[in-house]
């Protein structure tokens, strides 16, 4: 069973600096005990006294004069001095050798208690952070939220790496989100697209038999005639209807060409607003023109334009901004009617959410749909004094 990452690496921390004190130690010891004073000079000292003694013995003494005595009992006076002293300096030097082993050991043990309580604190402050961060793994892994508290104190480059999973794990999110909508997108286009289909196939066969009751129809004021226009006009709803759902279900296609949104713009203020809304349209004097598919350009700000006129019930202005650095254009489009409440204003770009009773809800979903389709991004924020502002931002 492999150990936990912090008793690795404290075993390993502890093999570097607890192992060559102790060698350290050992080498000492023995160094003093090595070169502690031996018996040898004792024990030359007291054979030199020895063999004093021995030739005094056997030395006839009486024919040496009283000077030569006197010379010879005060060397082995010396001599046995000399002895004394080097027998003392022995026991003096033993004490100073043990005593000197006993300070390397207690030192050496005070060395490797450091040790091993430097290698428990780094591992510690290794392992902490490490486990904190194997944990924010296994969280954003399973889609948690990672702690917000105060992190686990640690080397400044850990720091770093945990802004570094926040800002994964904040990239991961979005990025999901980012697919859970494409995929949502993806499935109501495809049920847009075969609503489409199928309301189109008998739409045709009624208007061919609208037209013909309306030719037949008694007097204009009959209840035939009547029942005639009411079937006409919601045969032209159900097409309008099936028009959006096809418009909505289907990419921009074919080749791209270049745009004057600022031309685009002023066109659409002319003829896709009522008479009572006024339109204008002003632009920087920068980049105007961008590559994208010009017709579903035009039913994007067409849209736009009209949900901003009922809003405003007919009657008020639009004004409308171009500014472009080279880089993208910025449309903003502001009305002055009642707005849309903070808290619808992500869900008003979901398909079928409306807050008309006979809208469809693909509208503003088949904007956002073009708008990004052009690799733009489309928001709404609040007019100053009352109304909605959508911005649009794309590239150049």
């Amino acid at each position: 069973m492999a150990l936990p990452f912090r008793r690795r690496i404290f075993g390993i921390l502890v093999a570097l600096t607890a192992v060559p004190i102790t060698l350290a130690v050992v080498g000492w010891v023995l160094a003093a005990r090595t070169t502690a004073p031996s018996a040898g000079a004792r024990v030359a000292l007291e054979g030199a006294a020895a063999s004093a003694r021995q030739m005094l013995e056997r030395m006839d003494t009486t024919h040496l004069t009283a000077r030569e005595r006197a010379a010879f009992r005060h060397h082995l006076n010396q001599l046995s001095n000399s002895v004394t002293l080097v027998r003392r300096a022995e026991t003096y030097l033993r004490y100073y050798a043990a005593g000197f082993a006993a300070l390397v050991l207690a030192l050496g043990a005070l060395a490797i208690i450091a040790a091993i309580r430097l290698a428990g604190h780094l591992s510690r402050q290794l392992s902490r952070p490490i486990d904190e961060l194997v944990g924010w793994t296994r969280l954003i892994r399973r889609r948690m939220p990672l702690p917000a508290g105060a992190p686990t104190r640690g080397a400044p480059d850990f720091e770093a790496l945990r802004q570094a999973l926040r800002e994964l794990a904040t990239a991961l999110e979005a990025a999901r989100e980012q697919e859970l909508e494409a995929e949502r997108l993806r499935a109501f286009r495809e049920v847009a697209r075969r609503v489409a289909h199928e309301i189109k196939n008998p739409l045709t066969s009624m208007r061919i038999a609208v037209d013909q009751l309306r030719r037949v129809a008694a007097p204009a004021h009959s209840p035939m005639a009547a029942a005639a226009e009411v079937m006409a006009a919601e045969t032209d709803r159900l097409a309008r209807l099936a028009r959006e759902f096809a418009d909505f279900g289907r990419l921009p296609e074919g080749p791209k060409s270049e745009v004057d949104l600022v031309e685009l713009l002023d066109d659409l203020g002319r003829t896709a607003v009522p008479p009572g809304v006024e339109v204008s349209v002003r632009a920087d004097g920068g980049p105007r023109t961008i590559s994208g598919h010009y017709d579903p350009l035009r039913r994007a700000f067409g849209n736009l334009m009209r949900n901003a006129s009922e809003a405003m019930g007919g009657c008020g202005s639009i004004e409308i901004a171009v500014n472009g650095d080279g880089q993208g254009l910025v449309v903003t489009l502001a009305d002055h009617g009642p707005g849309i409440p903070a808290e619808l204003r992500q869900r008003v770009f979901e398909p079928y959410f409306t807050t008309k009773q006979d809208g469809t809800g693909l509208g503003l979903a088949l904007v956002r749909h073009t708008i990004e389709a052009h690799g733009g991004t489309l928001t709404v924020f609040e007019t100053p004094g009352g109304g909605a502002t959508f911005s649009i931002v794309l590239p150049a």
